[in-house]
């Protein structure tokens, strides 16, 4: 399956603004934005968004290098999901952008509920914020593609969200497996022919029309991971719990998934 570029031609301009501006619509939610300090020491302006009504989270920055990155955690069907919209190689052959959406299960205790982010203030909207604990990375093998036309029926931020990437959306068989499980009809998963894993990395392949595997990492540099709960002391010594701040962290993944040639995957030159 082909990740899909994104055409140019006379209306470039108004897609890059479109591109650029794009945001998570979660609905009616509360936004919080902090000032972050990036793995290459470069600070991001990070958008953090709750809605309650729909049980969800989004949080999107935009790196260093100009890729936009956006993640969302849906409580309801546990879900998470991964957009990345990266900037192309003109001069090699590219178009402006290329999309990548990755969906994964959402674990329980991996971010705080979305009552509780929607609660969330900041003292001094200038402080630049690092995290408490840097989670180490995820190693994910993605492979199934997804039909975004059937999506709905898991969650409807996947079409949402990852309708720019069309073909380039992916999952994990173990991730399905627990959909399924929950009554989610299969027809939206396509496992791939081809062992992902089997194939050379794309970072060996001097070809740039050889089939590879491809890798794809992303850090989310600051987020709400855990509640901090303190114990208020009454005259017997015994205290009761109350919620009185949250514990932020930082955590990488690395999605590796196939593409059909390597043009599709110049950034592992780089790595």
């Amino acid at each position: 399956m082909l990740p899909r570029w994104i055409s140019s031609g006379s209306v470039r301009l108004t897609v890059l603004v479109w591109l650029l501006a794009v945001s998570v619509n979660l609905g009616s939610s509360s936004e919080l934005k902090v000032r972050v300090r990036l793995a290459d020491g470069q600070i991001a302006d990070e958008v953090l968004e709750a809605d309650g009504e729909k049980d969800s989270i989004s949080v999107e920055f935009k790196q260093g290098d100009g890729t936009l990155i956006t993640f969302v955690a849906d409580f309801k069907q546990d879900v998470k999901i991964f957009r990345a919209l990266i900037l192309g190689e003109l001069e090699r052959g590219q178009s402006q952008y290329q999309a990548l959406c990755f969906v994964t299960r959402l674990n329980h205790n991996e971010i705080i509920p979305s009552e509780s982010m929607a609660r969330l203030r900041q003292k001094n909207a200038q402080a630049i914020r690092i995290a408490e604990e840097k989670r180490s990375t995820e190693m994910l093998s993605m492979n199934v593609v997804v039909n975004l036309t059937r999506t709905w029926q898991l969650s409807t931020h996947i079409h949402n969200i990852c309708s720019v990437a069309r073909e380039a959306v992916y999952t994990r068989e173990a991730d399905v497996k627990h959909w399924l499980e929950k009554g989610v009809e299969g027809s939206m998963f396509e496992p791939l022919a081809i062992e992902v894993l089997d194939l050379p990395s794309c970072g060996t392949v001097k070809d740039l029309w050889q089939p590879c595997s491809c890798s794809y990492n992303l850090r989310l540099e600051w987020y709400p991971c855990l509640l901090k709960y303190c114990r208020n002391r009454d005259t017997s010594s015994r205290g009761s719990p109350y919620k009185c701040g949250i514990k932020s962290c930082s955590k990488g993944y690395r999605f590796t998934y196939y593409v059909p040639h390597k043009q599709l995957c110049l950034w592992e030159e780089e790595t």
